[in-house]
């Protein structure tokens, strides 16, 4: 019997924990993972910070990037991003033109189960990121 309580107890605060909602945080920074289907060039580096004050920016892999983002709820859009124009191998060209093309392109955030925060675009698979320590 005190097993069975233990474990209604032990089930009960576990329900607790997931019903609290995920956040999205502001002023955190995040790194990219995966660009839709496409997992990121080895040695490659991009992140996404989400200022307060609704300017997003990071790194795209070759240059830093910048723009105005809008969150309201699980809605979240991005403006068109400028960035730096210094100029690297094509391969990190291109996956930074993808990058920064899908940024225009997402409409919605999430969490996955294995806690990555996922973009969304109205069409086809989610940016992927991590947060970074």
């Amino acid at each position: 019997m005190k097993h069975m309580i233990a474990l209604g107890l032990i089930g009960a605060s576990l329900l607790g924990c997931a019903a609290d909602p995920v956040k999205l945080e502001q002023e955190r920074n995040y790194r990219v993972e995966w660009i839709g289907d496409r997992p990121l060039l080895d040695r490659s580096y991009l992140t996404l910070t989400l200022g307060e004050d609704g300017r997003a920016f990071g790194n795209a892999g070759c240059n830093h990037w910048f723009g105005s983002y809008r969150l309201e709820g699980s809605a979240i859009s991005f403006g068109a991003p400028g960035s730096t124009r210094k100029l690297c191998a094509p391969a990190l060209m291109e996956q930074e033109q993808r990058f920064l093309d899908a940024l225009g392109k997402i409409e919605r955030w999430d969490v996955s189960p294995l806690d990555q925060l996922r973009l969304w675009p109205a069409e086809g698979k989610p940016i992927r990121l991590l947060p970074e320590n």
